[in-house]
């Protein structure tokens, strides 16, 4: 269809169709059914980030990155470069409106600013994400705690971005996982309470050579009145190939162009 004949009922029922789907998908997850298991033998790499820290890794495409809220978080923030190239990074805007929502859950995958794949969300037991907020900073500390000087997600990215070469110039928006912010009819973000329970999971599996950042701080809606994030744990392990009706990769037409603008690069 030309986009001269996308009329506002157009939009309205592909949103529809998309979010519909997407609801389908999250009830068969939360009920066990459609979860890519990790084997014991597929596991590479396991790592602990302490509350407050940091990490980064790199993941070979075909891998992929388990983070495991094992203190039950409320937000762990993630940033994707691409490894071969790091001028390519994740880019929250195009996420959310090639995918037509601000939710983003297994099903769904990661965009760069070139138009690619980066990461496909392949399991997701919570169910929420935020791609609107960003993740904590100085600021967001003293308002939330009383004390910018606490360790907080924008520095942790600087840091990660530093020690790769890259500069604040190369730390956009990232995603925060584990976090539930609802977008109200006026556009108001709000903190939604009760999603984000100890022991979630979320797998990301790598659809390019990637460089990850991981930073373990709250999110800066989190409810909590005091600083106090546990550990999370992440494990690098090999994930299945995808099959030919994958979900990340049939999910929407938007996503199809995306693994058609990524896969020639591997060929």
């Amino acid at each position: 269809m030309q986009i001269d004949q996308q009329s506002p009922e157009w939009y309205r029922a592909r949103y529809n169709q998309l979010r519909d789907r997407a609801l389908g998908e999250e009830r068969a997850e939360r009920s066990g059914q459609g979860f890519i298991a990790m084997e014991d033998a597929a596991v590479l790499h396991r790592e602990t980030v302490p509350g407050g820290w940091y990490w980064s890794t790199f993941v070979p495409r075909g891998q992929a990155l388990r983070l495991i809220n094992t203190a039950g978080n409320k937000g762990v923030s993630v940033m994707l470069w691409n490894a071969d190239d790091l001028s390519e990074r994740f880019n929250a805007g195009d996420t959310l409106k090639l995918q037509w929502t601000t939710r983003l859950s297994t099903g769904r995958v990661l965009f760069s600013d070139m138009g690619r794949v980066l990461a496909s969300i392949i399991n997701d037991t919570c169910g929420t994400s935020d791609t609107i907020m960003g993740g904590s900073t100085p600021s967001s500390n003293a308002r939330n705690f009383g004390n910018a000087a606490l360790r907080n997600t924008s520095n942790n990215m600087r840091l990660i971005a530093g020690k790769h070469g890259l500069d604040v110039r190369d730390v956009p928006a990232c995603i925060s996982f584990f976090s539930h912010v609802s977008v109200g009819a006026d556009g108001g973000l709000s903190w939604v309470d009760g999603s984000v329970q100890p022991g979630g999971v979320v797998d990301l599996r790598a659809e390019m050579n990637l460089l990850v950042g991981i930073s373990n701080c709250p999110h800066p809606f989190s409810p909590d009145t005091s600083f106090a994030p546990g550990p999370i744990d992440v494990v690098r392990w090999q994930a299945p190939a995808p099959a030919a009706d994958d979900l990340c990769r049939t999910f929407c037409e938007e996503a199809q162009r995306g693994f058609e603008n990524t896969d020639p690069l591997f060929a």
